[in-house]
């Protein structure tokens, strides 16, 4: 099989459903869908779509075949040996941890390197019973990369983060979910199913403002102190509050009804209603 001459349009593919949720999935199963240049620009091309497509309100990030992403591609892992860190015209993976719908992670197979940080860069993870978890590093002699070092600790508590990072050990899915690392586990062969039905009921059910608006909230106030913390809530509130969704959230509950939300604004900049951007995003990463 090939590497380089992968076929870029198949590296990744997206499929909308008419239910208003999209499947990006990892699509290099010869290689266990090892992350490359090629999937890499191709990933965050179609996420780019899925963000600005009316149709799309949840992601649901997969991949094909028994894998769902082991980090970089071993092809690649021998020719950067030694050689200077270049990210000349790479992507930062805080463009998926800034992503403003709902992205939710089936892991149907080894996630592991960079693989782990797209995952952990995502809203909710279901994983299948079975699939394994590393984050590899200190066994390839690395730094913890892409801001892991950061967000895990966040997610999991420092003394849970500090063990799977500097031991660099495998993990299964149900001690991922012990570790909260996954929120949700199940058999094999479901994950995709289960992970879909979850995105559905959000894109039927919550509002796209909202939502967007609440991962903002979420992921810069964990930095935040309290009283900043609602400082920005007041003025979000005051926003939404005027806004159709929740004209509708507000009918549709008198109603009882399923309510019907407009379409996630492309102008409905969080940032400019909470007046902080998120962290990651203001670190350039063509200067690390």
């Amino acid at each position: 099989m090939t590497d380089a001459a992968d076929d870029e349009s198949s590296s990744v593919l997206l499929d909308v459903a008419g239910d208003g949720v999209a499947t990006l999935t990892l699509n290099r199963p010869h290689r266990h869908n090892a992350w490359n240049p090629v999937l890499e620009r191709r990933f965050y091309q179609l996420l780019d779509e899925a963000g600005r497509d009316d149709r799309v309100r949840a992601v649901v990030l997969t991949g094909a075949g028994r894998s769902f992403c082991p980090g970089l591609d071993s092809q690649r892992l021998d020719g950067i040996a030694g050689s200077a860190l270049d990210l000349t015209g790479r992507t930062s993976p805080a463009v998926t941890y800034a992503f403003r719908k709902p992205l939710i992670a089936a892991v149907n197979g080894a996630c592991a390197g960079l693989g782990l940080v797209q995952a952990l860069m995502c809203d909710v993870r279901f994983a299948a019973r079975g699939a394994k978890f590393a984050t590899s590093f200190t066994r390839r002699g690395l730094a913890g990369e892409y801001g892991m070092t950061w967000l895990l600790p966040r997610l999991i508590g420092t003394e849970r983060a500090m063990d799977l990072l500097i031991s660099g050990r495998t993990i299964d899915a149900d001690e991922a979910k012990e570790l909260g690392l996954v929120s949700r586990v199940t058999e094999p062969g479901e994950v995709l199913t289960a992970a879909t039905v979850y995105a559905r009921d959000l894109a039927a059910n919550c509002s796209p403002a909202s939502m967007a608006l609440i991962k903002h909230q979420v992921l810069t106030d964990l930095d935040a102190s309290y009283e900043q913390a609602m400082r920005r809530a007041y003025r979000a509130m005051a926003v939404l509050a005027q806004g159709p969704d929740f004209r509708e959230g507000i009918d549709s509950f008198i109603q009882k009804r399923r309510p019907e939300f407009p379409p996630l604004r492309a102008d409905l900049n969080p940032a400019d209603i909470t007046g902080t951007d998120i962290p990651a995003l203001t670190i350039d990463p063509m200067h690390p």
